[in-house]
This record gives C-alpha cells, structure tokens and sequence, in this order.
C-alpha cells in the first residue's frame, strides 16, 4: 500500500465526479471502447474542466498487460524487436494502468521520438536507443494540453506516426521502428487560434465545452472541487463505485464490440450526412461508422440504430465541416435531425418536402448583390488575395509559416557546430569528434561538444491600425474596409501569423485585440467596430510603436487604414498632422514594414494617406484598387533578422 501523502499526490479527480459535461465523457468513453477511432480534441473557453476530464479518463479505463520496466510498452505475446526486456523469455507479464502520457509543449523531437542513449554510448556500448514519448505512449494514451499550439515540426511526426502506428527513426547512425499505437487528446482554447486542418482531421471526435449558465450547476462544481482539494484520498473513495462501474461498462463494451454489426442501409446514411454537409474528409465515413458501433457496445447492444448515427455525427463532423477562415466550426443539429428524417420517409414524401423547400429560397436580387462591396464578394467566395511578404530568414522568432528561421529553438536539425555550452547537444557530432580526436583513449572533453542548429518556420507580427473615426462612417467605406482588411486575414490565417488590431476615433486609439494567433478573434472585433467621432491618428500611430517595440520577437508587418485627415493631437500646442508625420517618421526609422490602405473617397482627395506612406516607405493602394483580383503585400525585404 502507497502512502497517503504519495497516493494523494496521484490522484487524480473521479471521472464518474464531473459534473454535466455529457458530450466529453461520451466521446472519451467512446475512444476508450475503440481506440482505432483517432482521439478527442476537446475545444472550450479557459476553466471548463478540459484537462480535468482528459486525465481523469486514465482512472477508469480497463487495465492491460504489460512485463515490468519495458520502455516500449510492449504486448506480451508480440514483444518489439528493440525490447530486450520482453524477448527475455523469463520476464512475467502482470496487469498495470494504461499508459497517460503528456507531450509537453517545448518537447525536443529527441524527446517525442527516441534518440541515441547517450549514457551507453559514453561508456563505450554499441548504439542503444532510448525511446521518447511515442513509445512510452503505446498501448495508451497521449495528451497535449493547448494542442493548437504545438511546434509544426512535432505536429508533422505525430501525423506520420498516427497515420502509420509506428515511429520510424533514422538518425544519429540509428534506424529504428517500433509500434506507436496511442489515443490522441488534445485539449485547445479558440482564443489562442486554431489547428492545422491536416491535425485536426486526425482527431477522430471533438466536444466544444461551456462554462455552465445555471447558478445551481456552477454552485455544485465548485462544491464537488472543494471537496477534492480538502482531502483528496477520501473524495476519491467516495467516488470508487461509480468509478469501478464505468471500468465495468468498459471492459463489457470492449468485448463486445466485435460483436457489434451495422446494417449496409446505415452505412449509405452515414456517407449521406458526410456528403449533405459537405465533408471532403473520408475519414469523417469511418470514424462515424467506427463511433456508431462503439456507441451500441456501451449500451450493451449488438446492432447498430439510427440514433447512434446521429450520436456519432455530432462528434464525428463539427470540425470536419470548416472549409474557410473565419467560417464558424460546428454542426447544424436542425439540419441534422432533418436529414436524419429525411432517410426514414417514404420516397415521394421527401421529393415533395425538398421541392418546397427550394420553392422558398428566393433568389437574390441584382440591386442587392451589387450593393455588397467587391472586397466581400472576393471573401466570400474564397478568392481571397494572397499576401506575399518576401522577407530575409529571421532568429528567434514565434513559431509560425511564413518566414525560414536559422538556429530556431525549434524545428528540424540541418547540422552542427563547435559549442563549449550547447543548449541542444548534438550527440553524433560530439561522439564523432571525441573519436576522431583519440580513437585509444576514448574520453569526451569539453571541446568536442557541438549544438545542434535547427531550421524552422516563424510567423509575423500583423498589426492592423483601423480609422474608425466619422469620416469613415460615409458611403459604406467602414465596409470595404472591413472586407479588405478579412483577405488580409484570410493569409495571416493559412500562414499562421499573429495579429493585433489597434482602432482609432473620438478623442484616443485603444488596442482592441492584443497579439494573438486567433485570426477568428481579429475577424470578429473587426465586424462589431463601431465608427464615429474625430480622428485621433497620432494617438493610434504612437501606440502601434509601442506595441510593435513590445513584440520585438516577431518580425512586425504594420497595416493602417486610414484617410489621413488627423484632427485630435496628442497635445493641446501641435499640429495633429505633423505630429502623425512625425510617429510615421518614427516607425520608418525603426524599420518596420508597412501597407498604407487609403480610404479617402471622392473626387477631391487631400492625398494625406499616400504622404504617410511615403514616409513609412510603405506602398500605398486605394479602395479601388482592393478590388481587384490580386492584392500583393510585399516588405521588398526589410524584415531583418531578429
């Protein structure tokens, strides 16, 4: 028996205590019965119990064999050729927890992947491997916490391994592979921007997760959570029977899920819904299908019904159904339940239904398409302009797309060098030079360590500084601008930037969206910006230097909308467009890249927006010029290494 104090510390909150959250539970009992589904993305705003219930699934999940200190978790009767411990014939399998492994956001690929056991090498071994997290994940589970921030480089070793069920190692004089074989969860909150599709398509379910509304459901939450914190162990015991039944359900549904059979009519209904929403992902056919039959397992049935379909859907298409930027995720649940009574109505009756709905969808005018701006149109339909920003490979920088960044903290390895205090050791490379320095008398010094220097991608910085002040109120320009400011959006998006808005009117400028890679955030403050009042441009142009200073990590690219006409200084003596002048001055000396995107309208023009680009160095393009089928942002190389 553990001591108290270590049991506690273990312990994690009871699976069968949370309270509601229905959907997560359904979906991460549903992964447990049928681990081939591909994993839970659990997707929610901060403090809604993410983590919490992704831990607790460890608890209650039925326990397997495994021989005691093998790093690879392997099956007893199938045992990795790379596993000394299971290949000897007298090791004893027993019965332990399923693997929970974290994969921790600053992980090396060394450490997801395996690499060259150092300590054996040192001592003169022949090459050991040491396995990573990957391995140490088979036959379990691995979790990621704010999964949509992991490294492009560790997100594409985890497509390769879950596509395949195996790692595969080909490095430092080592060729490895061995089973890889884990339930995906991830948890994410929106407002830290999204995953890359190819990732999210990987995760077989996703649970959208909301603070509760009811005052008697929240008073609970906090009751149960307080409980827990005062004495762990004994809350935990107080929940063991609610616990042990779950495990029960489990193992009841493992068994009998091969069991399970599901009619060919359903299977046309499944492809149906995927083919109704619009899904392109055939992956979204077979994880319904596997859902659907996990879903009857664990209600102790053998045959498959229209209901655990549409369960299956619901977890199944949210995120599958994304198709644009900006486009709001989730699923249609009118829709849903339409289709699903569609499938079940005689012929004739659907016909006619189908008719009349087509009858009342009236088709949209000319007068009315034609008074929605072009940049909207382009938006619309998916042709948004591509931004290209040629820029020079920069240090340091955020984990991004855009840019290639030498010697990043992250990304994959391109060589070595000479390095008395590396911060990544490159083990081949120091092993070879203690080598080459001294074959007889093999000792590694000081001298022959060397660091490993990586190539990755970094992301920029867009700050968009939006006029909102009464001039712009006139003729729907606040509406072009909008519109072209969402194609802007629409490659910071794909490209995996961050972005802040700055909005400028009455008597100051505020940031109304700090920087952040959650493009849907920018896109939303900028559909709800009210317009109005003077215009106060030194006040926005004085607090961009300030912003873009506070990001000095991040390449910056500055994007101002505006039609110049300052009349708010920053002081009560100055002129308020020299002092624009001036912090434009101030911007251009700092070297920033900028657009200037000239608002004025009309057949007199002051021309004062194109006289601020001229002193950021910046290009310059009118409304009209939005419109048209191309708009190429580019920095003519002026964004320097960090």
């Amino acid at each position: 028996m553990k001591p108290r104090a270590l049991r506690e510390s273990i312990m994690t909150f009871p699976f069968s205590a949370i309270v509601e959250q229905a959907p997560t539970k359904l979906a991460l009992m549903l992964c447990a019965v049928d681990p081939s589904i591909g994993g839970v993305l659990i997707r929610g705003d901060k403090g809604t119990a993410k983590s919490t219930a992704a831990r607790a699934l460890a608890d209650i999940l039925p326990l397997i064999e495994r021989v005691t200190g093998c790093a690879f978790v392997c099956m007893p009767h199938a045992p990795s050729e790379h596993c000394g411990i299971c290949n000897d014939t007298t090791a004893l399998a027993h019965l332990a927890s399923v693997p929970f492994i974290t994969l921790p956001l600053g992980a090396t690929e060394d450490r997801v992947i395996g690499t060259l056991d150092l300590e054996q090498a040192l001592k003169g071994a022949k090459r050991v491997f040491q396995p990573g997290l990957l391995a140490a994940a088979h036959r379990g589970i691995l979790y990621i916490d704010e999964v949509n921030l992991l490294p492009d480089h560790l997100v594409d070793v985890l497509l390769d391994t879950s596509a395949m069920g195996i790692n595969s190692v080909q490095r430092e004089g080592l060729s490895i592979t061995h089973p890889a074989r884990f339930t995906l969860i991830g948890t994410m909150n929106l407002e830290e921007g999204d995953l890359r599709p190819q990732l999210l398509d990987r995760f077989g379910l996703m649970v959208e997760v909301t603070a509760p509304r009811d005052k008697t459901t929240r008073a609970e939450v906090v009751r149960r959570r307080i409980a827990y914190e005062a004495d762990t162990l004994s809350y935990a015991d107080s929940w063991q029977q609610q616990q042990d039944t779950l495990r029960g359900q489990l193992v009841t549904a493992q068994l009998l899920l091969s069991k399970v059979t599901l009619d060919d009519s359903l299977l046309e209904l499944i492809s149906h819904l995927c083919c109704e929403f619009e899904v392109t992902s055939l992956r979204a056919d077979i994880v319904i299908y596997k859902a659907a039959r996990a879903i009857a397992a664990l209600a102790g049935r053998l045959q498959v019904t229209p209901d655990d379909i549409r369960g299956a859907a619901e977890l199944a298409l949210p995120h599958r159904r994304r198709r644009k930027p900006f486009e709001q995720s989730g699923l249609d649940k009118e829709r849903l339940d339409e289709l699903m009574q569609q499938a079940f109505q005689p012929p004739n009756e659907a016909s006619a239904e189908s008719n009349t709905d087509q009858n009342d969808d009236e088709p949209q005018s000319e007068t009315d398409a034609a008074e929605e701006p072009q940049v909207f149109a382009a938006v619309a339909t998916g042709n948004a302009p591509r931004i290209v920003v040629n820029s020079s490979q920069s240090k340091h920088a955020a984990v991004g797309k855009r840019n290639t960044a030498i010697d990043a903290p992250r990304g994959r390895v391109i060589h070595a060098v000479p390095e008395q205090n590396p911060s990544s050791l490159a083990v081949s490379a120091t092993l070879r030079s203690a080598a080459l320095r001294d074959a007889s008398d093999f000792k590694v010094t000081k001298n022959d360590l060397h660091q490993q220097i990586r190539s990755g991608k970094t992301a920029n910085l867009i700050l968009f500084v939006v006029d909102a002040s009464g001039s712009m109120a006139a003729q729907r320009r606040m509406e072009a601008v909008k519109g072209a400011v969402l194609t802007l959006l629409t490659d910071a998006y794909q490209q995996r930037d961050q972005v802040a808005v700055i909005s400028f009117r009455g008597e100051s400028a505020q940031v109304l969206l700090p920087p952040t890679r959650s493009v849907d955030l920018a896109e939303q403050q900028l559909r709800e910006l009210p317009t109005g009042g003077r215009t106060p441009l030194p006040h926005a142009l004085a607090l961009a230097l300030e912003t873009l200073k506070q990001a000095h990590e991040m390449p910056p690219l500055l994007v101002l909308l505006t039609d110049g006409k300052a009349n708010v200084s920053l002081d009560d003596d100055s002129d308020p467009w020299q002092q624009s002048l001036r912090f434009a001055q101030l911007l251009a000396d700092q070297r920033i890249p900028a657009l200037v995107l000239d608002t004025e309208t009309g057949y007199l023009r002051l021309g004062r927006a194109r006289q601020l680009a001229q002193v950021l160095n910046a290009d310059c393009l009118t409304l009209e010029e939005l419109s048209a089928e191309n708009l190429v942002l580019t920095t003519r190389g002026c964004l320097k290494p960090a």
